[in-house]
């Protein structure tokens, strides 16, 4: 390969630059740098008539002249007929979580279906496995695993099980390639299930797989170009945050369009939930999920109207069934990391965007949940229902809902 093809880039621009794009430094090595300024070293080569792109490290970690030697000796790897992928488990055998980690996104990301689910990925890798980044690959424990994990892991367990799992991955990943050996310390079975942690939250429960916050506001902004009962009564369940059947069960009656609440009777509130007083549950609703009750309720007629009559009804006194909203999720084919996402999977998704990206405090979160206060100290002492601090939550959680909408 002649010289000239080869050192394209200069130090100082690969420093300096924002663009976005893949830039060329020859011989199949490039820097590539997404929407959100990520950076990472890319190597492109063609091997038995097939195109590969390899993640080969970082771009803030990875030096322009250890990427251009990594990319040399790949080079050198494919003219004997080997694999240049064992040529980067080889060149660094000290090599750390992160560099690793980085590399593997980027090896990945040509098979995920959008950036949504890579930057998923590296938010986890980045944001909540920070203490593993400057880690040797061949010298992480389980005690280092457990330090990432056990600050997350009672107050959001599913992004917990998310990170497990994918720090699970990269350490197999290594292993697999010479960069470890032994068991690998983020495995949940014989190992984790021991430790102090507790038990295992999964990403999953039962069959109430959640959508991740990240994804919501897209999401929402497709719901709302469906048409129909069960799409309106999706909408309203997830700007409220209830479960289904409360939602389900929604009568004119209860709604007071004046001071924007809806209270849910004691006899639909599930047996165990947080209820005060008489065992209702208020619920603020925010000026959306208003506007969609409004637009709704101007359609209708006298007879339907009625304090009796059903919101969300096939007719005033029929419910809906009680699979439609389930069965619009999958005509709309709704996943995560792929299994179809479950309505009362919303939920976990409030959960999760309320504890990792607001200030609001873990009790008002739970009693916007109407979950059970289980601390009975605590329960005695928490006599009101923080109705106020509920509505600027739920309000919040409808901006952000909207924000596709808006942005």
């Amino acid at each position: 390969m002649a010289q000239r093809s080869l050192n394209k880039l200069s130090a100082t621009f690969v420093a300096k630059t924002k663009e976005q794009g893949r830039h060329s430094d020859g011989g199949g090595l490039y820097l590539a740098i997404d929407g959100e300024g990520r950076r990472r070293w890319l190597f492109m080569y063609t091997r038995a008539g097939k195109r590969t792109e390899l993640g080969i490290g970082s771009g803030r970690d990875l030096k322009l002249a250890d990427a251009r030697a990594l990319a040399s000796e790949m080079r050198a790897a494919i003219e004997r007929g080997d694999d240049p992928r064992s040529v980067r488990a080889k060149d660094k055998p000290g090599q750390t979580f992160g560099e690793f980690a980085d590399a593997f996104v980027a090896d990945l990301r040509p098979s995920w279906k959008n950036d949504k689910h890579a930057a998923q990925w590296e938010m986890t890798l980045t944001k909540y496995a920070a203490k593993l980044r400057p880690l040797r690959l061949d010298k992480i424990t389980t005690a280092d695993v457990l330090a990432v994990l056990k600050p997350i892991w009672s107050k959001t367990p599913e992004t917990a099980e998310r990170l497990r799992g994918r720090i699970e991955r990269v350490l197999d990943a290594a292993k697999a390639v010479g960069l470890r050996s032994g068991e690998n310390p983020a495995r949940w079975k014989g190992n984790l299930d021991t430790s102090t942690l507790g038990g295992r939250k999964r990403l999953s429960r039962g069959n109430h797989t959640a959508l991740p916050y990240e994804e919501l506001p897209g999401f929402m902004e497709r719901l709302r170009a469906q048409r129909g009962t069960a799409a309106q009564l999706l909408e309203f369940t997830i700007l409220t945050a209830v479960r289904t059947g409360e939602a389900m069960g929604a009568k004119w009656g209860e709604v007071d369009f004046e001071k924007a609440v809806w209270t849910v009777p004691a006899e639909r509130m599930k047996v165990k939930a947080a209820k005060v007083g008489d065992g209702q549950h208020r619920v603020p609703l925010s000026p959306r999920a208003v506007e969609l009750l409004r637009s709704i309720h101007e359609t209708l007629g006298e007879a339907e109207r009625k304090p009796e009559s059903l919101i969300f009804g096939r007719t005033p006194t029929t419910m809906l069934s009680n699979m439609a909203m389930g069965m619009l999720l999958r005509r709309m084919d709704v996943k995560a990391e792929g299994k179809l996402v479950t309505v009362h999977g919303f939920r976990s998704t409030f959960r999760d965007w309320a504890a990792e990206t607001t200030p609001f405090p873990h009790e008002v979160c739970e009693m916007a949940l109407a979950h059970t206060i289980k601390n009975k100290a605590e329960a005695a002492y928490r006599r009101g229902d923080l109705f106020e601090k509920r509505r600027a939550l739920m309000n919040a959680w409808a901006a952000y809902c909207e924000s596709a909408l808006s942005g």
